[in-house]
């Protein structure tokens, strides 16, 4: 008979600098499969500031990336026992939100980011987490499909959603882009497309806009 036992469990995470707890903005930003947090936040280091905090979770199940040594990489969840990693990926970052806003006096700016795979789980932790998140960007990635959107209009009522696109992802097929755009439809809500002429990659001039609340 197979069984679950909850215990303590320690879970990585990478920071921009050091918190002030001072910061007016803080951003969550969700790795894709394979990638390592401490790698993955250096995209983003040039938009540091003191009034900003850059936050990179880390997914908690790891694998080597070639065979059975060499580089390791992390992701949010694979098939086997999903809906416990699920599970366990909402309560490492409800405990991390709660560690870090605990520390402030008042409560900064939330801005969530998702590339790839972190894209789904950022939506799906979003749509339970009990803070306002101000805006929401789906990179190479999009909403998870299980969610049932319509269940969770209130939620993102208020948030704004960008979603980015490599016009080259050899990831993403024009029935995955429908598909993402038939369940944004299902929020009532609208939101910003945006593409560039790259890959399945981040794009630095495209952040800077984002970050720069130029699109």
């Amino acid at each position: 008979m197979k069984k679950l036992v909850e215990f303590t469990y320690q879970a990585h995470y990478s920071v921009s600098h050091e918190p002030t707890f001072h910061e007016k903005e803080v951003w969550i930003v969700f790795h894709g499969y394979g990638q390592l947090a401490e790698f993955f936040i250096r995209k983003f280091l040039s938009f540091d500031s003191p009034d900003r905090l850059i936050i990179a979770p880390e997914g908690t199940n790891y694998s080597y990336l070639n065979g059975f040594h060499g580089r390791v990489g992390a992701n949010w969840m694979t098939r086997h026992e999903r809906e416990v990693a699920i599970e366990n990926n909402h309560r490492f970052l409800d405990g991390l939100m709660e560690k870090i806003l605990h520390e402030f006096k008042e409560t900064p700016v939330i801005h969530v980011l998702g590339f790839s795979q972190g894209a789904a789980t950022a939506t799906r932790w979003v749509s339970r987490w009990s803070g306002k998140v101000k805006s929401l960007i789906l990179w190479a990635g999009g909403f998870a499909q299980d969610l049932v959107l319509e269940e969770v209009k209130d939620i993102f009522s208020e948030t704004k959603l960008i979603m980015v696109l490599g016009e080259n992802d050899e990831l993403i097929t024009p029935e995955s882009i429908l598909k993402q755009e038939e369940l944004i439809h299902n929020l009532d809500k609208t939101f910003r497309k945006i593409t560039f002429s790259g890959g399945h990659e981040l794009n630095a001039e495209i952040l800077e806009k984002i970050f720069n609340s130029e699109v």
